[in-house]
């Protein structure tokens, strides 16, 4: 299996290459030369995570390296159980996929866990630490910085919006010390996902820093998300039959894409759903048809607001007929206003305490037309633990909403940041500090 650019095919890497340096030559992404097909046959829903991952992922390592690992990587990425709850009250086929159960309690640790692992196994021509470079509109940062902490060979610098998180995804993102910087960028998220791409185009710079990224630009990091769908798509269709249809909260669509990759292989998915924020540079395409990001705008779900989306690329590649790429996604764009009625109302429902993220979720899901609703299951991906947005949360459904055991630990530690403005030279200081 090879992996190409998005904008350039003739510009090839294996596996071990593309995880190695994150992003093309060109600036484009890596995406498979072509999707390959899932055996059906062999496919066990009620398999563990790992399991299946090794399966489904088989073919994307092909004659590469990294292939005799794949079982040990899945299982040192995978071997967590992911819920797949039915939701109380109507409609009785609703589901929601608890993607929070990792480390950090947001979905992104699955993919960060898998890059550590494979990284961690690649051989290079010399002994030069790599460097992670990483733009986190909240909780990509935490995933990554706990993936990656304390491993030899590897240092860290995240990149994150000041004053555009919450206040426990900053603690997350600068309790780690070690081989791990934090810099809140005096920005927005798209500012902070450009000062990575500038740096990724400086070659020299890319070279003498051995840059790479685990931001979902990473095909490693999109790989093993598309298995959280797989899995849920088998346990549906085993439970009740017929192809599942997700609704997922999207911010830089990498999940997104994800499930797309998924439902391109033959997994049993039917319906996908992009449910975005009042940022609505998605939305807008899917209703109009062209193509304009813009700045993007704080909200709530703060881990969504992106302006900018790198993964639209991907979307672009695996389906170049844009006419068709609308009709076969959907996109929803909710404001706060119906995030805190959503966050309100599901609880009054049916108990769920929802992250802002998984809200939107759940807003989108319900603004979809009846006739849709009732056709078949739907599952709402539930990214992130309610917990890491307190001061959000908590007015809402009334009670306190405890941090799970992990989240609760990496909460305790003290915490350092270094503030820069929204200018690559500032980066390259640190890049270039002994310290960094």
């Amino acid at each position: 299996m090879k992996f190409v650019s998005t904008r350039d095919p003739s510009l090839s890497a294996t596996a071990s290459v593309a995880l190695l340096e994150g992003m093309a030559p060109d600036g484009g992404l890596y995406v498979p030369e072509a999707l390959p097909a899932a055996d059906m046959r062999s496919l066990d829903g009620s398999a563990p995570m790992h399991e299946l991952a090794a399966t489904l992922l088989a073919p994307f390592f092909t004659g590469d390296p990294l292939a005799r690992s794949l079982e040990a990587i899945s299982v040192e990425a995978l071997e967590v159980h992911v819920p797949l709850g039915t939701v109380q009250g109507k409609p009785a086929h609703l589901s929601i996929l608890e993607l929070f159960h990792g480390p950090t309690a947001a979905f992104k640790d699955f993919g960060a866990r898998f890059l550590a692992a494979c990284l961690a196994r690649v051989r290079r021509e010399d002994a030069r630490p790599v460097t992670v470079l990483v733009a986190t509109s909240g909780d990509t940062g935490g995933a990554v910085a706990s993936a990656f902490h304390g491993r030899p060979g590897v240092r860290v610098l995240l990149l994150y919006p000041e004053g555009r998180v919450s206040a426990i995804q900053e603690r997350q993102l600068t309790c780690w010390g070690g081989n791990v910087r934090s810099l809140a960028v005096q920005g927005s998220f798209d500012d902070c996902q450009r000062l990575v791409k500038q740096a990724f185009a400086d070659a020299s710079l890319r070279k003498r820093h051995a840059l790479t990224s685990a931001n979902s630009i990473n095909i490693g990091r999109l790989l093993p998300q598309l298995v959280l769908f797989a899995s849920a798509a088998l346990r549906v269709r085993e439970a009740r039959g017929g192809f599942a249809n997700f609704v997922i909260p999207s911010g830089n669509l990498g999940l997104g894409t994800a499930c797309a990759y998924a439902r391109a292989m033959g997994l049993p998915i039917d319906g996908i759903v992009l449910a975005h924020n009042a940022n609505r540079t998605v939305p807008d395409f899917f209703a109009l048809g062209e193509w304009k990001p813009r700045s993007s705008v704080a909200t709530l779900a703060s881990a969504m607001d992106i302006g900018d989306p790198s993964n639209m690329e991907r979307l672009f590649a695996l389906h170049p007929d844009r006419a068709e790429l609308r009709r076969k996604l959907r996109a929803a764009s909710v404001d706060d206003a119906e995030i805190r009625d959503s966050i309100r109302t599901e609880f009054e429902r049916s108990g769920l305490v929802l992250c802002p993220h998984t809200a939107a979720g759940f807003a989108a899901y319900r603004g979809l037309p009846e006739r849709d609703r009732l056709a078949g299951p739907w599952v709402v991906a539930a990214t992130a633990h309610p917990a890491k947005f307190p001061e959000t949360v908590e007015p809402l459904v009334g009670r306190r909403v405890d941090a799970p055991p992990a989240l609760a630990h990496l909460l305790q530690g003290q915490t350092s940041r270094n503030l820069i403005r929204a200018e690559l030279a500032e980066l390259v200081a640190h890049l270039e500090s002994p310290q960094g």
